[in-house]
């Protein structure tokens, strides 16, 4: 069923398109408003599927009724009707936003081809916007604890804004996963997401790898190569175990977070990028900052959102359905029938102390997976698990 406003104020040709729209197909429920105050109300409190709103009309007219409904409800379409004299108007209500616009008396053809592609323009916009909220499954945060639930509601949140994150925890606790999750749900989802394991880099090489250098910079420097804030330009960088980073470093991202800008090793010539940063470390940046070894200025910039991954011993109640994800995962991945767990296997498992984490948890399920039977055992944990 789609729901249709008509924002007209003169009745007449509210009645004859009500009834063009109504005979037109059963399935469009087609609503009235008399001015644009009335119909801008009844955007604000309904979810249209089309608008069509006159140009000229009392206490609001159909321009200020445009600018409005696209800051309330930029995904529904408006069909703007002008009379003769609102011509160019009308052109100048497409800049602003509008679908498309109808002259009166409206042609029937024109009115409801218009209506049609109006509707299926909102259809696929919804699709896009539902899409977006999907993470891929590689990406899949499992688990229904209330640690979990807590993460994914501030996700939710923050992945709209271009806030800069911060997230902290232990190792193998999944930190990666909540920077894909941003990113995949943020406006820069159609933006390369460019991870950076800042551990990984040996420090006399971090710079050139975060902002790239020129021919002759340094020995190995045989020509220009950009660094990965300039891949990441229109998206997303991905700064993994931050705490690891030289402070050379640090001095440059901060001027990078600052003024938006970044210098190729060996330049001295600005290039303007425009990404947002999250970050993400299994050190305790306070301590780093009273030994020393991180920048508080820095860490200012990148805390604007904390959020912190809890180690698997603090959500034990997710191990059985983590079990689950991965029993069915490395099937899938192996071409093998699904192994069950039995229940004295998972309890076990439940109360196994979890250094490493998710990963080791992975690690451990496949390990059991590839040397138990069809079902795993307690046995089998006692025998394969702690190896």
């Amino acid at each position: 069923m789609a729901k249709i406003l008509i924002i007209e104020d003169e009745a007449a040709i509210r009645r004859v398109l009500t009834k063009i729209l109504s005979e037109e197909s059963k399935d469009y429920q087609v609503e009235e408003a008399a001015d644009g105050l009335e119909g801008i109300n009844k955007i604000r409190e309904e979810d249209y599927d089309l608008v069509l709103c006159d140009i000229k009309m009392p206490k609001m007219d159909g321009v200020e009724v445009l600018e409005a409904a696209r800051k309330l409800k930029p995904e529904t379409p408006m069909v703007m009707i002008s009379g003769h004299g609102d011509l160019d108007t009308a052109v100048n209500t497409m800049r602003l936003g509008a679908f498309d616009y109808i002259s009166k008396p409206p042609d029937l053809n024109r009115l409801l081809n218009t209506v049609r592609n109006a509707l299926d323009r909102k259809t696929l916009v919804v699709e896009n916007i539902q899409l977006k909220k999907k993470v891929s499954k590689k990406y899949e945060m499992v688990g229904k604890s209330k640690e979990i639930d807590q993460i994914k509601e501030m996700i939710e949140k923050v992945a709209p804004t271009d806030a800069r994150v911060l997230i902290t925890g232990p190792n193998g606790t999944g930190k990666e996963l909540v920077a894909h999750w941003l990113h995949e749900k943020s406006e820069r989802a159609k933006g390369a997401l460019i991870e950076v394991n800042c551990a990984a880099i040996p420090s006399e090489l971090i710079e050139s790898e975060l902002f790239g250098h020129v021919k002759g910079a340094f020995t190995s420097a045989n020509k220009d190569r950009a660094g990965k804030f300039e891949a990441a330009n229109g998206g997303t960088i991905f700064l993994d175990e931050i705490g690891d980073m030289s402070l050379s470093a640090q001095a440059k991202v901060l001027r990078a977070l600052q003024e938006s800008r970044v210098q190729r090793v060996g330049s001295d010539k600005d290039i303007k990028v425009d990404v947002r940063v999250v970050a993400a470390t299994n050190k305790n940046l306070k301590k780093e900052i009273a030994e020393g070894r991180f920048r508080e200025d820095l860490y200012h910039r990148l805390a604007v959102i904390l959020i912190k991954v809890p180690a698997l011993n603090d959500r034990r109640d997710d191990i059985p359905i983590l079990i689950e994800h991965f029993a069915k995962k490395i099937s899938q991945e192996q071409g093998t029938a699904k192994k069950s767990f039995s229940n004295k296997a998972i309890d076990l498992l439940k109360a196994y102390d979890w250094t490493g984490n998710i990963r080791e948890l992975r690690n451990v399920v496949e390990r059991l997976i590839i040397l138990s039977g069809p079902e795993v055992s307690e046995g089998d944990v006692k025998l394969f698990a702690s190896k």
